[in-house]
């Protein structure tokens, strides 16, 4: 089934292009059946490259989804277009009395700030709040996640001596099947970038808060609430072939301190990337739709 999108945005004739089926609003409507409703907060600079990304995953399942775009009212973007902000995204006040099957909360550049300093915080904290009781379940992610660990229970983010960049292997718990996992292989990729994390220690002393995956390079990587309504996500399965390369010229052109993306490229010359993480993100999504979402749904809210 598709993804029911406006047909005028970027991502539309990007993903016709890949032959990923979508769906305009028009047609859609037509059609005897109630969709998913799936909200995204996109709190990254790059917007349009995030929602498309976000966008793709969700259209690999048999099932009709309708996406909602949100950005924040407390702080504009300066990245992106206010044209295409005014056109395809709605703020808070204009979702609070809603209810969506499911929810995506992005990261953002914010990650080395304390929490509180965040301009959007107080926003953000409704948002958290309103994901609570209003949807059935909710993928938060790098930043999101941490921001979210932090004010659901406490759990604090600590500066790393050095980035955590590139794709790293992960391993599945196969004693403990999790549906999440459904399809996808013991050892799976997941690209990370970032410069803080948190403690496994410290989401493993929370009752509510199940470890699914963690490495010694990446630490906690995908850890999820034991209702479901949770689901947080370190790294960034939906990043596109070329994101960490853009990330990697993007800091070399600042005379940042940066080393090249462990086992992203496929030569010295940093050209070729070897993608090895696109299959467990269509998966992952696949099945978070599928098993933490469309079957928990009510089909009248």
């Amino acid at each position: 089934m598709p993804i029911v999108i406006p047909e005028d945005i970027p991502a539309y004739s990007e993903l016709l292009k890949e032959n990923i089926f979508v769906m305009n609003n028009k047609r859609a409507f037509s059609q005897d059946i109630r969709p998913l409703e799936i909200a995204i907060l996109n709190l990254m600079p790059t917007k349009i490259e995030t929602e498309t990304q976000f966008m793709r995953l969700l259209s690999n399942s048999p099932l009709q989804v309708n996406v909602t775009l949100i950005n924040t009212k407390t702080y504009k973007s300066k990245n992106t277009a206010a044209s295409h902000l005014e056109k395809f995204y709605k703020n808070f006040d204009d979702i609070k009395d809603k209810h969506f099957d499911g929810m995506i909360i992005t990261g953002a550049p914010v990650e080395t700030m304390p929490f509180e300093y965040v301009k959007y915080w107080n926003e953000l904290k409704s948002i958290f709040d309103f994901a609570d009781s209003n949807v059935t379940s909710t993928i938060y992610i790098c930043w999101g996640a941490q921001a979210a660990l932090y004010y659901h229970y406490g759990i604090e983010k600590y500066e790393l001596p050095e980035k955590v960049f590139g794709v790293f292997a992960h391993k599945r718990n196969t004693l403990n099947p999790e549906p999440l996992f459904k399809g996808i292989d013991d050892t799976f990729y997941i690209p990370h970038s970032r410069h803080t994390t948190v403690k496994v220690e410290d989401v493993e002393k929370i009752d509510d808060l199940i470890v699914l995956s963690k490495t010694e390079e990446t630490g906690v990587s995908i850890v999820k609430s034991k209702d479901n309504k949770k689901i947080f996500l370190t790294g960034h399965m939906e990043y596109d072939r070329n994101t960490l390369k853009a990330e990697y010229e993007r800091d070399l052109a600042k005379n940042l301190p940066i080393k090249k993306p462990v086992n992203y490229f496929c030569d010295d010359n940093c050209e070729n990337v070897d993608v090895k993480w696109t299959s467990t993100a269509n998966l992952f999504y696949t099945n978070w739709l599928n098993y933490y979402v469309y079957q928990v749904t009510p089909f009248k809210f």
